[in-house]
């Protein structure tokens, strides 16, 4: 079985696309986790509509900690709530997982709405990043399947990481087992993040995070000034 776990904070707006398009899967062997931190609009209702377990939240790391432990499935999927899964996703991921013999991998992005320079933009400067370092620097973000096993050695996530505590589970899990990028399927997500700050800023951001991980560490303090739940809110 998959336990997808799903880390929400007043997600109303996208968690019902998301999990419409989880239920259009092939593949009917898994459970869907959300792990709630307390929203106060429609998240968990629409989430029950759907028969997803609702457990505590809280941060994203701590969600996703709370969901994998009330998971049942031997491989976890964890996945941001403001994303989309194409058609038959999860047969032709799990298959590619298998084949590989991968013990974690994460996935190229699409954002949505599409355009042109934002197509252009995400492949350049995240996609063709994240494969082209695949063996020497894993990037895990928006989507990563780990074998539970391997999540539950490396004891989760670290819930004191205020950015990029997800790909800190996988740098920390590929010296424990096989990291990959999939190439037969890309996570849709939204591009709310990159018109809330713009392209420019993000970039900045995480590039200066990606320096302060592998020269100091995981950044442990807000210097970035991380907030969860915001994107949709006026500046």
């Amino acid at each position: 079985m998959l336990s997808i776990i799903i880390p929400t904070l007043n997600e109303e707006k996208y968690i019902g696309q998301l999990l419409d398009s989880i239920k259009k899967q092939a593949s009917t062997d898994y459970e869907i986790i959300v792990a709630d931190a307390g929203s106060s609009d429609a998240t968990v209702k629409i989430a029950k509509e759907y028969g997803c377990r609702i457990v505590e939240g809280g941060l994203p790391a701590r969600g996703r900690n709370n969901g994998a432990k009330a998971a049942k499935g031997d491989v976890l999927f964890f996945l941001d709530a403001d994303t989309i899964l194409s058609e038959n996703f999860l047969e032709e991921s799990l298959m590619e997982f298998n084949s590989r013999g991968v013990d974690i991998a994460s996935f190229c992005l699409k954002p949505y709405p599409s355009d042109r320079m934002s197509h252009f933009l995400m492949n350049v400067f995240y996609n063709k990043v994240i494969v082209t370092l695949e063996k020497l620097l894993p990037h895990t973000a928006v989507g990563i399947l780990i074998k539970k096993e391997l999540f539950k050695k490396l004891n989760g996530y670290d819930e004191d990481i205020k950015l990029a505590e997800d790909m800190d589970l996988g740098r920390r899990a590929a010296k424990s087992g096989k990291f990959g990028i999939l190439r037969a399927v890309q996570i849709l997500v939204s591009d709310r993040r990159l018109k809330k700050e713009g392209w420019a800023h993000v970039a900045v951001k995480y590039f200066l995070c990606e320096l302060h991980t592998i020269f100091i560490g995981p950044v442990k303090s807000d210097i970035f000034k991380y907030k969860f739940d915001h994107y949709d809110k006026e500046k």
